[in-house]
């Protein structure tokens, strides 16, 4: 099995954890709904640059074109062409399962019930019993990810209306999920009783509907917010509007915290919370729990923005930028070994030595997990001639693997994990490394929010069962 490195969410090498991927369902008769799909799909290009797919049904036929790469890449022969009323789409990153063609969602399959196409955004953790159990029933797999496994039950259910069997199967499904299913008749939105990933419904200015793992999405598609759905929730859209069903009557949110941190968009909202403003707020606190004697403050380009703005404007030390990103390299994670994506870090990532030069420098990122492009971004502020660079996270040390939905490694490769602060930070080659406490965190971002989210990557400890997939290596 190949040992991937760590890629950021904007295709950087060993930035951070890549986040697994983002749906779209559009259900919009009379309106161009793969038009709209591909749109909202576009702005979730953040969540998943590895695979493309989209489907469309006109509630006879269902059409369905995928591609590997970016959304210009994946489609770049053709869109779906069938004229139908609803669409789904799905952009990935391969979590559990290879980076193969076979495993580009939506996944669909014919049935005794008709046909439904499948996006998922998460991660089973008993997806491996799950396959093993249905397999030795006689079920065939066309590819390696857990999401099949949810095809498999859904269209095995004895159930006869759709609604009822995907609620039976997924009182057998563990872990993380958000689901937007397509059949014929109806647009389908679910999300796990724990909420692990986001969902939300907008509507457009024609009277359609629309569901997308963020409201950045809506606001491509020109489509007003409704509302998140909720945990343990399923969101039914058909001819007469959309309604909602309980598949859980118990569900304790155990949002990932991640999301606020790192995987969102900015300019997303989420439960209310304005994403920009919680990275802000993260800096600020971030300031205030490190006092430094320093000149200014810069950001590693993008993600470390909004808290770097944040550390400046509580510090009251000048916020500069130290790095200017080239926005034309190519996604650094195709390239075929670990030294050749590390290199391109000089490649994105430019000092500007006239704003470095002479300087103490705060440099603000907003995560650190195995520290190797962390210490080549160090080793380039320096070599522009700056005098002292004092590495900031927004975030807590990250000890613990996620089993949710976000492609970790092994523990021992999360550096934070194996190594103190004062090795990490000579690992580095920092004069300082700060990160923000777990309960600077919470108070100063999550209040209201803390008992709802989940940071086992924080602490270790875990909301649901992980027996089935701990010490396990990832499938891809």
């Amino acid at each position: 099995m190949e040992k991937r490195g760590f890629l950021g969410g904007y295709g950087e090498p060993d930035r951070a954890w890549r986040e697994e991927c983002g749906v779209v369902g559009v259900w919009a008769p009379g309106e161009d709904v793969v038009g709209l799909a591909y749109l909202g799909l576009f702005a979730l290009q953040h969540r998943g640059q590895e695979s493309a797919g989209l489907a469309v049904t006109n509630g006879l036929h269902i059409d369905v074109e995928k591609g590997m790469g970016l959304m210009r890449e994946a489609f770049k022969n053709r869109l779906p062409t069938l004229a139908g009323h609803s669409a789904i789409g799905h952009v990935r990153y391969s979590t559990r399962g290879g980076s193969l063609f076979t495993n580009i969602q939506p996944i669909f399959a014919y049935f005794s019930g008709g046909f439904l196409s499948l996006g998922h955004n998460g991660s089973l953790t008993n997806a491996r019993a799950l396959r093993r159990e249905l397999e030795s029933q006689g079920c065939i797999f066309q590819t390696t990810t857990d999401t099949e496994a949810i095809l498999n039950l859904i269209a095995r259910a004895p159930e006869n209306d759709i609604e009822d069997k995907i609620e039976a199967s997924l009182k057998r499904v563990e872990g993380a999920y958000c689901l937007t299913i397509m059949t014929g008749d109806k647009l389908i939105g679910v999300r796990d009783p724990r909420g692990f990933r986001p969902l939300c419904l907008g509507k457009t200015a024609s009277g359609g509907f629309v569901l997308a793992s963020e409201t950045c999405a809506l606001d491509a598609v020109r489509a007003e917010f409704i509302r998140d759905i909720e945990p343990g929730e399923m969101l039914v859209i058909d001819k007469d509007g959309p309604r909602s069903r309980r598949i859980n009557h118990r569900p304790r949110l155990s949002l990932c915290v991640f999301e606020y941190i790192y995987f969102a968009r900015p300019d997303s909202v989420f439960d209310g919370l304005s994403i920009w403003q919680a990275r802000h707020r993260m800096g600020r606190q971030l300031a205030r729990e490190f006092k430094v004697s320093a000149d200014i403050v810069a950001p590693v380009p993008d993600t470390g923005l909004a808290a770097a703005l944040g550390f400046s404007a509580e510090s009251g030390l000048p916020y500069v930028e130290g790095l200017i990103k080239n926005r034309y390299v190519g996604r650094t994670f195709i390239l075929p070994d670990q030294d050749k994506r590390a290199a391109t870090v000089e490649m994105k990532l430019n000092p500007i030595r006239a704003n470095l030069e002479g300087k103490r420098v705060v440099l603000v990122d907003d995560s650190l997990v195995r520290g190797t492009t962390s210490a080549r971004i160090v080793s380039l502020i320096r070599r522009a001639g700056a005098r002292e660079v004092h590495m900031c996270i927004s975030s807590p040390p990250i000890l613990a693997p996620c089993y949710y939905g976000i492609d970790t490694s092994v523990r021992d490769e999360l550096i934070a994990s194996v190594k103190s602060v004062d090795e990490i930070k000579r690992f580095l080659g920092a004069d300082g490394l700060h990160y923000l406490s777990p309960a600077g965190l919470l108070e100063a971002v999550f209040d209201r929010e803390k008992k709802r989210m989940c940071t086992a990557c924080f602490t270790g400890e875990y909301p649901t069962a992980t027996d089935d997939v701990a010490g396990e290596p990832k499938d891809g």
